[in-house]
């Protein structure tokens, strides 16, 4: 089994995190005594909670009374948050059972106006395989096209694709919809896919309303969807103004590159140059966020771009700080023609580290820039957490 390096807590939490990522499949390895599990994804448990969400209270106490039962683990939680107020009523009488629930979202949850717990429980989130995690088998070419879902990890290369597809097309598609999110299937589908076709791009959200046929609120709405159901996540400009910042526009980057090949029919190797560089780029921001967001870390990433369209790709920042100016190229050959984003940037930070990573296999200076192997990058990130 593929050890995970998320850090779970001894007190009660929520784990989230998009469908098949493992986290089941992480928290039935962690705990793997006194525990009780409900999962919400079987229909007949699901029908009898949802009829009479107090049977989970009276079924939880008879087995803390007679079961020597010290763990709660509910699955998909998003799936009836009623359960949420017995929950609450339970970790009151019960402090020392510890209550763990899982979800592909919080979306569901927040907007729904559940009892998220009054803080009792932490939050954490789990992605797909980070490349510490498989670095003895990580396949670059692989993981930028098939992406680092544990469920095609494991898979032969033969029948990634179908996994993928089958990914794309029932929960990104259909069960969005089923679950109430989404009422316009049609007009949600053509979003979709061109989001995943203009993936690692700013976003124009007037652009992509006129191509989709959609009202611009709708096409923010999507766009949310995405992000609360952690399918992917905004990236914002940097600057120092935090009312200019939030006035321009935003990049958006999925979660995985499988699925975002998977929506764009391009699940083949090799990959054409372009694609590879904008998948490349994907992969080491995705990287990165994950890592902050394992770490539990107060830095945050941004991007930087001119007017005139310099532009270098992730800004980390931590308590207000520049910490490091980062480009990415999927280039085995850098050259003093790729910095031309750092180097504009470097005349209004002069202070800040510039790096540029890509595809070398030794590190080298050019023009002052430090040219890492994105390996290396992966792991001098743990000095920017």
């Amino acid at each position: 089994m593929i050890k995970r390096i998320v850090s779970l807590p001894d007190m009660s939490f929520f784990l989230f995190g998009p469908r098949q990522t493992g986290k089941s499949t992480l928290i039935q390895s962690r705990f793997t005594e006194h525990v009780w599990r409900v999962d919400l994804l079987l229909s007949d448990i699901f029908l009898n909670y949802s009829k009479d969400p107090s049977m989970f209270r009276r079924e939880a106490e008879e087995k803390i009374a007679n079961e020597k039962i010290k763990i709660i683990f509910v699955d998909e939680i998003q799936r009836l948050p009623a359960l949420l107020d017995e929950i609450h009523y339970l970790m009151e009488k019960y402090p020392k059972c510890q209550f763990i629930l899982t979800g592909s979202s919080a979306r569901k949850l927040k907007r729904s106006g559940a009892n998220l717990l009054g803080g009792r429980a932490m939050e954490r989130y789990l992605f797909p395989l980070c490349y510490k995690e498989i670095k003895d088998k990580f396949n670059l070419e692989d993981a930028l096209c098939y992406g680092t879902l544990p469920a095609v990890f494991v898979k032969p290369k033969e029948v990634r694709r179908d996994i993928l597809l089958a990914y794309t097309n029932v929960y990104l598609r259909e069960e969005i919809q089923q679950e109430g999110i989404v009422r316009n299937l049609g007009g949600f589908s053509r979003f979709l896919d061109m989001a995943a076709a203009q993936f690692s791009e700013q976003v124009s959200f007037s652009g992509i309303a006129r191509e989709c046929a959609l009202p611009v609120k709708t096409v923010q709405a999507y766009y949310d969807i995405l992000s609360d159901t952690l399918i992917g996540f905004y990236l914002e400009p940097w600057y120092r103004s935090l009312r200019k910042r939030l006035s321009m526009h935003k990049k958006f980057y999925f979660f995985d590159n499988g699925v975002t090949n998977a929506v764009n029919r391009q699940l083949s190797l090799p990959l054409d140059a372009s694609l590879r560089g904008r998948l490349f780029e994907q992969f080491i921001v995705v990287e990165t966020y994950r890592k902050l967001r394992y770490a539990q870390s107060d830095a945050s990433i941004y991007f930087w771009r001119t007017g005139h369209g310099a532009e270098v790709d992730i800004v980390i920042e931590k308590h207000k700080k520049i910490l490091a100016a980062i480009e990415i190229k999927a280039t085995a050959r850098p050259s003093s023609a790729h910095l031309s984003g750092l180097k504009a940037f470097r005349e209004e930070y002069p202070d800040v580290p510039p790096y540029m990573v890509c595809c070398v296999r030794n590190g080298s200076t050019i023009d002052g820039v430090k040219i890492l192997p994105w390996e290396k990058y992966l792991v001098l990130l743990d000095g920017f957490v």
